[in-house]
């Protein structure tokens, strides 16, 4: 059975998250369709990693033989977090944009998960090809035409990062204007927020239910 990786990162809960209640969406879907597979779960929130330090990054440069008994140590929680990617069929990631670009725990994240030679900057990278659906909702509007385009650092830096950097085959779901019912200031957003809040479900709940055809065919 198919191996699904859920990362969330947002700071809030799922019941005041729209990251998280779409991610949620998805894995509803995926687990309906694959009841007896497996769901690896990170909440980079409520479990953070520690930031990559110097060690930790002199180690994924080193070759597995050459590596002293402290790089091994240091090396150990990246190789159980790529472990984890390579192992999945499908990945599934909440990324929530604070102050313009993704949660500094994504970004902890990524950073031990991009080894090279191994996941990313290989010839053949262990994880090419997986499917990955980013759930990147924002309390505003950054969408191409708008006043804040230029200030989209969420979707621009993922793109490069998973897609071209990992190899992995990456879509979107963008549920916007998640501010909307809680700041008076969006008060004639809020139509346009629900609606973009219930396309995000939807399309969320499309992409597992494809994938999932994919791995059950």
């Amino acid at each position: 059975m198919p191996t699904l990786l859920h990362i969330d990162s947002s700071l809030f809960p799922a019941d005041a998250s729209a990251s998280r209640a779409v991610t949620a969406t998805f894995r509803k879907e995926w687990e309906a369709q694959h009841p007896g597979g497996t769901v690896i779960y990170r909440d980079l929130a409520a479990d953070p990693l520690p930031h990559l330090d110097a060690l930790a990054a002199a180690a994924g440069f080193t070759p597995a033989d050459q590596r002293t008994p402290e790089l091994d140590a240091a090396f150990a929680l990246r190789d159980t977090l790529a472990s984890e990617l390579e192992r999945a069929d499908a990945v599934v990631i909440g990324a929530p944009m604070y102050n313009f670009t993704i949660p500094s725990s994504l970004k902890a994240w990524l950073d031990h998960v991009i080894i090279a030679g191994r996941t990313a900057l290989a010839e053949t990278s262990t994880i090419a090809g997986t499917p990955t659906v980013v759930v990147a909702s924002r309390g505003g509007g950054y969408g191409p035409g708008t006043p804040r385009e230029s200030f989209e650092f969420v979707i621009n830096y993922l793109e490069k990062t998973l897609a071209e950097a990992l190899s992995l085959d990456v879509e979107f779901v963008v549920p916007e204007l998640t501010m909307a019912r809680t700041n008076p200031a969006m008060a004639d957003l809020v139509e346009l927020s629900d609606a973009s809040k219930a396309k995000a479900h939807e399309e969320a709940a499309a992409k597992a239910k494809t994938l999932a055809a994919r791995f059950a065919a």
